[in-house]
């Protein structure tokens, strides 16, 4: 009567605390999701959790039948790779490399969990901000970047992870703290703080910035975001950062974040990776625990179509 589909859908459910983000968590429509539901109540004839409730409670049933699903689930998930891993052999690397500090919010609770069940696998992981780490892929010196600029780069594939809209953080007196959105021409008169790294790479100047032939009046640098942020409130500029690494700061009123224009701006982040190592049992994992991991971590992002 029971399917695993059902025990995933129920650890989603408590995860998230919501349809909607469940929903986002498992890939699925909220429709889908809203059917799946139904279809395992009517099977077992009682309802599972208390409708129109945030976060979301269970009834005693629902409770019953999570308890299942935690003890199950990771039995299944153990059992696959374990498999993996007598298919793959017991040798391996993973090498990476992100180009923005506020990635380890979600990238290190995945690759902790990479780490227990593939632990002969060799891992490591750096910061892109002082070398150019497509290239450093391409030639095989690490195996998976973090990005959201892709470069067409033979042999090297690009897989989605997540959409997210770039906001403008902006101090509470600033001078754009009242516009209901920011226009190029905002930033003329203005410091703008980002990482160090080329303006190429930053989503301000490729998505925003560039196409209106607009350049802020001066460039600051700072490689950490609290850093970034604590420019910003004190008043010494302004900063593009994604919308899901301003939402604590936001949730503490430290800060605000305003849209880059009037549609808003949206880009995509993405794992890129050599073509030979996509089939790798041992990556195919790590991509799935890390976009699980970036559902269940951030606010804001949406699933890529």
């Amino acid at each position: 009567m029971l399917e695993v589909k059902h025990l995933k859908t129920i650890i989603a459910l408590e995860n998230t605390g919501s349809l909607v983000e469940a929903s986002e968590s498992l890939y699925m429509t909220q429709s889908a999701l809203s059917h799946q539901i139904k279809d395992l109540e009517d099977r077992l004839n009682t309802a599972l959790f208390i409708r129109k409730t945030r976060p979301l409670r269970f009834t005693v049933a629902g409770e019953r039948v999570l308890k299942l699903a935690k003890s199950v689930l990771p039995m299944f998930t153990n059992t696959e790779r374990d498999i993996s891993r007598l298919l793959s052999g017991n040798a391996g690397r993973l090498h990476m490399a992100i180009e923005c500090h506020s990635c380890f919010q979600w990238l290190m609770p995945a690759i902790d969990v990479f780490r227990d069940h593939w632990p002969e696998i060799e891992l490591d992981l750096t910061s892109g901000f002082s070398f150019a780490p497509l290239p450093a892929l391409k030639r095989g010196d690490v195996d998976l970047v973090v990005t959201s600029d892709p470069q067409v780069l033979s042999g090297i594939h690009y897989e989605p992870l997540f959409s997210y809209q770039p906001m403008l953080a902006v101090s509470h007196h600033h001078a754009l703290a009242d516009k209901a959105y920011i226009e190029p021409e905002d930033l003329s008169d203005e410091t703008l703080i980002t990482y160090p790294v080329e303006q190429e790479r930053l989503d301000i100047f490729n998505l925003f910035l560039d196409p209106a032939g607009v350049s802020p009046h001066a460039i600051r640098h700072a490689e950490l975001t609290i850093m970034m942020l604590q420019l910003v409130a004190s008043g010494r500029g302004v900063a593009a950062l994604p919308n899901w690494a301003l939402t604590e700061y936001l949730e503490k009123d430290y800060i605000l974040a305003k849209p880059l224009g009037e549609d808003s701006c949206w880009t995509t982040l993405y794992a890129a990776i050599r073509i030979e190592q996509l089939e790798m049992p041992y990556m195919v994992e790590f991509l799935k625990d890390a976009k699980a991991s970036s559902f269940q971590q951030l606010k804001g992002i949406k699933i890529v179509n």
